[in-house]
């Protein structure tokens, strides 16, 4: 290499033309070496096929232009032709060829940014159910341990009621959702009887704990955890809010069969397009059924003051809304709620007054 570089240098074109020889001599078993076992090792033989298909297409066309009459007819068509506008004619398309690379790296860019997106979110969720996982590790062993939430300890409670406050805030709607499913199927938002010297829940002897409407106590009281949460699109069958404030939760969507909201706070929320078959609004008689207030006690036999609050709630839309349903929000409602029931509220009186 040295040698050629002088020679070139001194213009020893003989030397030269020997070292250079002597260079390729030595150097192309090398080559060939590596690119053989690039060829076998790393591409596939679809690919190698590929390949030895462009090779050839390429020397192909080289030998047809070459060998035959085209070159003569592409020399004499083009004769005389203004080559300083084809000049900037190519210049135009190679500016449209620099757009063109621009959009394409902007996509690109785009997908990148679509692909990561989707990748946060995918580790987000997981991320998510993690911690949801890891809380119902420790609340399950808050309740099963010796002296669990079961028994009459306040302090055990309030842990637990903070755990749930605490992980409910970071929470998407189906996070949220899964957390109130797995306290409302375990019995934890539930009012349950207790023996009133020992503080322990009592067996109802059908294999679980028998409920207390009007005494019991809940082993987790949600209170204002979900006041404004977004509940949309998620499957919350069989749930328990009764007595939570939701003031202005949003439930768009969302199936809620057999939930239980009897002295719920639902003031302002959304039921758009819910599923209300069997929901619990009140309990005891439609026709004496009405909402909490803050001065008389619930009366759980007639449903006075047993019943959910929902002025200036949204009913748009929503799917197996009951009689009984339609008569209590029509009820009691008020007129902004009224104008949301589906079928219209023509013949039940405004109890609510205003």
């Amino acid at each position: 290499m040295v040698v050629l570089i002088g020679a070139w240098v001194l213009d020893w074109d003989s030397v030269g033309v020997i070292a250079a020889s002597v260079l390729f001599l030595v150097n192309a078993p090398t080559l060939w070496h590596f690119t053989q076992r690039w060829i076998q090792q790393d591409l596939a033989p679809a690919q190698r096929q590929f390949i030895l298909a462009m090779f050839g297409i390429v020397f192909s066309l080289i030998a047809l232009v070459g060998m035959t009459e085209i070159w003569p007819w592409i020399q004499g068509r083009f004769a005389g032709t203004n080559w300083d506008a084809v000049g900037a004619l190519a210049e135009g398309f190679g500016a449209l060829g620099q757009i063109l690379v621009a959009l394409l790296a902007a996509y690109v860019a785009w997908r990148q940014y679509v692909i990561s997106r989707d990748l946060t979110t995918q580790q987000n969720r997981i991320t998510q159910q993690q911690t949801i996982d890891s809380y119902f590790q420790g609340i399950s062993d808050l309740i099963l341990g010796e002296d669990g939430l079961l028994e009459d300890w306040p302090p055990e409670r309030a842990i637990a009621e903070g755990r749930t406050a605490a992980i409910l805030v970071g929470l998407d709607a189906e996070g949220k959702a899964k957390v109130i499913r797995f306290l409302s199927s375990a019995k934890l938002l539930a009012p349950l009887k207790r023996d009133r010297r020992l503080g322990r829940a009592i067996f109802d002897g059908l294999g679980g704990y028998e409920e207390d409407i009007e005494f019991g106590v809940r082993i987790i009281n949600l209170g204002s955890m979900l006041v404004g949460a977004d509940l949309s699109h998620t499957d919350l069958r069989w749930t328990e809010f009764s007595e939570a404030n939701l003031t202005g939760a949003n439930f768009q969507a969302c199936n809620l069969t057999r939930a239980n909201m009897p002295g719920t706070v639902l003031q302002g929320a959304n039921f758009t397009a819910a599923n209300l078959s069997r929901t619990r609004f009140f309990y005891g008689d439609i026709t004496t059924a009405s909402p909490r207030d803050r001065v008389t006690p619930p009366n759980f036999k007639t449903g006075s003051q047993t019943g959910a609050i929902i002025e200036d709630a949204d009913f748009s839309d929503v799917q197996a809304l009951s009689d009984d349903q339609r008569y209590y929000c029509c009820a009691w409602g008020g007129e902004k709620t009224r104008a949301t029931i589906p079928g219209g509220c023509e013949g039940i009186p405004n109890l609510l007054g205003h």
